[in-house]
């Protein structure tokens, strides 16, 4: 179905949940964008710090917006309560401690319209909470690109695409059979996958317009010397389907696959705490199982950088061993830091 831009309207979904101190600057980003055929959906995700009466604060000094309050579900189940209210041909999401520059949703609705492109995306950066520029996560492109899907999920297995949906314009339709998978905590990345499956491709807008705020007590940031988030089950089980995927239907990603597979295996042992380490542990144990029987494809991927395979060929020998000398590594290369900032 064809969509003409003044004919489109944009439903922007912000999932809340105890964003007090940032959800204004977000709602204020969304409601001044130059593009005003906006539904705005904030869905409280059952806050206990006061954020859900701001909501209810800022729909009534704007009439696109819409407040529906639940109880604490995760994000996923926030975007999808959204989703399902939304009454706008294409949808967009903002994390509520982000926030994005005026002409987003117009420049987005002008490239879906002129192209016919059922997914358009915007580029990103990285802030910290005083607003100071962070490494790009993800280089945007020189110029408007259209990267069609396998190429799409080629990048994505190498960590250089977005898998973020809050820099991206969906043509509602693709959700009519689609949700995001609840109870996880990269979830993006799951739904992303299954939806490039079913169009030809995403239309990429170079410019930066679209701010993720680093938050040191974001969901996935929280954590004791003991707590593991679960978000690196997820990347490693997400890296299983992606495998699937890819076998079943992009024969020509296999080895970039089985370099995802392994890169994401990396992360999980770099980041779960020793006490965790031990043959109690059943995930921990599959884990440790796939390195071992995966040694000749770490010695010979060709994705994966030297210091990759050196970790990952030590961490498939002695993964506690190694973790403890990464742990000092890592705390000596922070007191220096320390030591050089206050030298």
């Amino acid at each position: 179905m064809e969509v003409c831009v003044d004919e489109m309207k944009i439903s922007v979904i912000v999932p809340v949940y105890n964003t007090l101190h940032c959800l204004e600057r977000c709602v204020d980003s969304i409601c001044g964008q130059t593009f005003k055929d906006l539904e705005i959906i904030l869905v409280d995700d059952g806050s206990t710090d006061g954020t859900g009466r701001l909501c209810d604060k800022l729909a009534g000094q704007d009439e696109r917006i819409r407040v529906y309050h639940k109880e604490n579900g995760g994000a996923s189940s926030a975007r999808n309560l959204g989703i399902g209210k939304a009454s706008g041909s294409y949808i967009g999401f903002v994390d509520s401690d982000d926030y994005i520059d005026a002409d987003v949703y117009r420049k987005m609705a002008e490239l879906a319209t002129k192209g016919q492109y059922p997914v358009v995306q915007i580029s990103r950066d990285e802030r910290d909470e005083e607003g100071n520029r962070l490494p790009d996560v993800c280089v945007p492109p020189e110029k408007v690109r259209f990267c069609d899907s396998e190429t799409f999920l080629k990048e994505l297995l190498l960590h250089q695409a977005d898998c973020s949906f809050c820099t991206k314009l969906i043509r509602k339709e693709l959700f009519e059979k689609r949700r995001f998978p609840e109870g996880e905590l990269n979830e993006d990345f799951k739904l992303l996958v299954e939806l490039l499956t079913g169009i030809d491709g995403v239309a990429i807008l170079p410019e930066q317009g679209y701010h993720v705020v680093c938050r040191s007590d974001s969901t996935t940031r929280k954590r004791s010397a003991d707590s593991f988030s679960r978000v690196f089950l997820d990347i490693v089980e997400n890296a299983d389907r992606m495998q699937e995927i890819v076998d079943r239907s992009y024969p020509a990603l296999h080895e970039h696959a089985v370099r995802f597979n392994l890169y994401q295996r990396l992360d999980y042992l770099l980041h779960i705490p020793l006490s965790q380490m031990s043959g109690k542990n059943d995930f921990y144990k599959r884990v440790k199982r796939y390195l071992r029987k995966h040694i000749g494809d770490t010695v010979r991927n060709p994705y994966l950088t030297e210091k990759n395979k050196i970790y990952l060929l030590l961490l498939t020998a002695a993964p506690k061993s190694v973790r403890r000398v990464h742990g000092w590594k890592m705390r000596f290369a922070a007191r220096r830091q320390v030591d050089k900032g206050t030298g």
